[in-house]
């Protein structure tokens, strides 16, 4: 694709920084949305621990999904503060006061991300951080340094949750930040706007149409504040007012035959006001009128980091128009991208673990039915069998959780949202799918096992015990090389799956090799998918933030 404005939406999977420096051009992005995989979760009170192995006084809550002070991050952090501007003598000064730890770690990756995404971001463009209260103050000292303080906008503070009890001497954490930054100040924005307070409504706008509609009463005519206007003295329904009217008489009587005039008892009129006719409070920047996503929400896909879609919509429309390019370099499960498509905007998703780009196919299809290579450029991923060979050659783990992407299925061993997947013991199982195929509504099991090396009967005789043992419906075998005849002739002499709803028979073991995955093959099985959330089908619409609640 090359180092260029990019033009149609696109899914790329890999290190962010490397695909911005080869993939996009200078100053061709209108709005970049970051949320950085620094928090899970869970937290937890840790040392402030040199990576030397010396401790330090100072106690931070740290989160599961650190980063290491490895020799990418020392060589990063060197490359930083070689070039000697501010970014770079910041981020020096933080790693002499603190050391090399996760921490510094991230914030010499995050700096040299923000570097390269302050390089694409348009003058009129617009930069909003995502974080939490651990780094929250460190990226913005190191975000002065790369926008220059003066291009501070805001820093919006999120309710996610409401207060609740909590076990640790200190008090629950129940906001995160969003650091709001432009490139100058000739920037677009659109001030957002929150609901009218119910009190408000209750107070100023008391009356209520036949239709419901809830509207507040206003003269028509002028008091001896504003002075006689002689020229607005006329009578009117029987009624001349001592300093004249607020209007024209054409004004009056269109008002009139619309309805809108209420006659008091001693025959004053006044105007009806109608709430809708009211433009909205600007929102400020504490948005606490936007929940997280609920256990039981429609649109929650299992992700533990998903954002609500409200709060992206909220800020594209923010600092956007329709047509402009959106950027994520983080995007996990897609809610920006979701969102960005929805509004009509032009998007550009980055993330590094296969599961995140599986997700996001999903998602895209199921609200939107598009699908990869047809409606958006994906990237990064194999789309042919050498490809998948290559992958294989380079990283095993990342070519299984690909492969397991193709079908797709959950990775075995966490949630979601887990950037590693399990490389431990895992029983035999490297991934799990799910279907109904039950009147009362349980759920079966099919196990799955990826290999990219050389194969043998033995594989399968091993697949057949770990799925009766787990009592699962059917297994999976995915393999990189051909299986063998006798592989075969094993998995066709089991016993076959019976769907007592369908009334019919399912290979209880399937062999299904990558090439042919590629080539669109599925899997084999009754009733309804269940592994993966489907989001809610959506029209796009360039227009109005729907409802928050």
């Amino acid at each position: 694709m090359g180092q260029r404005a990019i033009t149609k939406n696109s899914l790329f999977y890999g290190d962010n920084l490397d695909i911005i420096r080869q993939y996009m051009a200078d100053e061709s992005v209108d709005l970049i949305y970051l949320d950085p995989p620094f928090n899970s979760n869970r937290n937890y009170n840790v040392l402030y621990k040199d990576e030397s192995g010396l401790d330090s006084d100072a106690q931070i809550v740290a989160f599961e999904d650190t980063w290491h002070w490895t020799r990418a991050a020392d060589n990063q952090y060197h490359e930083l503060a070689a070039v000697g501007d501010k970014a770079g003598r910041a981020l020096e000064n933080l790693v002499d006061a603190m050391g090399r730890n996760p921490l510094t770690a991230y914030l010499v990756m995050m700096t040299a991300r923000l570097v390269e995404l302050r390089r694409v971001l348009k003058p009129t463009g617009s930069l909003y951080l995502h974080c939490d209260p651990t780094a929250s103050h460190y990226l913005k000292v190191i975000l002065d340094m790369i926008f220059g303080v003066e291009n501070f906008r805001n820093e919006i503070v999120w309710k996610r949750t409401s207060a609740h009890n909590t076990t640790t001497r200190r008090l629950g954490d129940i906001t995160d930040s969003i650091l709001f930054y432009t490139k100058t100040d000739k920037y677009f924005f659109s001030s957002p706007k929150s609901q009218h307070d119910e009190t408000y409504i209750e107070k100023f706008y008391k009356f209520t149409d036949t239709d419901g509609r809830r509207y507040r009463l206003h003269l028509v005519e002028r008091n001896q504040a504003l002075g006689i206007r002689k020229n607005l003295i006329y009578e009117y329904n029987g009624y001349t007012p001592t300093y004249g009217w607020m209007m024209e008489r054409e004004k009056l009587t269109e008002l009139d035959k619309l309805g809108k005039l209420v006659w008091s008892k001693n025959g004053r009129p006044s105007r009806k006001i109608y709430l809708e006719e009211v433009s909205k409070p600007v929102k400020g920047n504490l948005w606490d009128d936007i929940p997280s996503i609920q256990a039981q929400a429609a649109e929650r896909l299992g992700y533990p980091t998903q954002k609500p879609l409200a709060l992206l919509e909220r800020i594209i429309q923010a600092s956007s128009n329709p047509g402009d390019v959106v950027l994520d370099p983080f995007c996990g499960c897609g809610t920006a991208v979701h969102a960005a498509q929805k509004l009509g905007r032009t998007w550009i998703g980055i993330d590094i673990t296969r599961l995140a780009t599986t997700l996001i196919k999903s998602r895209l299809y199921d609200a939107f039915g598009l699908e990869a290579k047809k409606d958006y450029n994906l990237i990064g991923e194999p789309t042919t069998l050498s490809e998948a060979r290559h992958l294989a050659t380079q990283n095993r783990y990342q070519f299984q959780w690909w492969a397991l992407g193709l079908i797709p299925a959950r990775p075995q061993g966490g949630q979601a949202g887990c950037r590693e997947g399990k490389k431990g013991k895992d029983k035999g199982i490297d991934g799990i799918m799910t279907f109904q195929d039950d009147p009362k509504g349980q759920h079966k099991r099919i196990i799955i096992q990826v290999k990219s090396g050389k194969v043998k009967s033995g594989d399968i005789r091993d697949l057949i015990g770990t799925v009766e043992g787990e009592k699962a419906a059917i297994g999976v075998f995915v393999t990189l090389e051909p299986a063998s005849r006798d592989m075969e002739m094993t998995a066709l002499n089991i016993p076959k799956w019976h769907s007592e709803t369908f009334n019919r028979d399912y290979p209880r073991i399937q062999i299904l090799t990558i090439e042919e995955l590629l080539n669109g093959a599925k899997v084999q099985f009754p009733g309804n998918d269940t592994t993966l959330s489907k989001a809610q089908r959506e029209q796009e619409r360039p227009g109005e933030q729907g409802a928050l609640l």
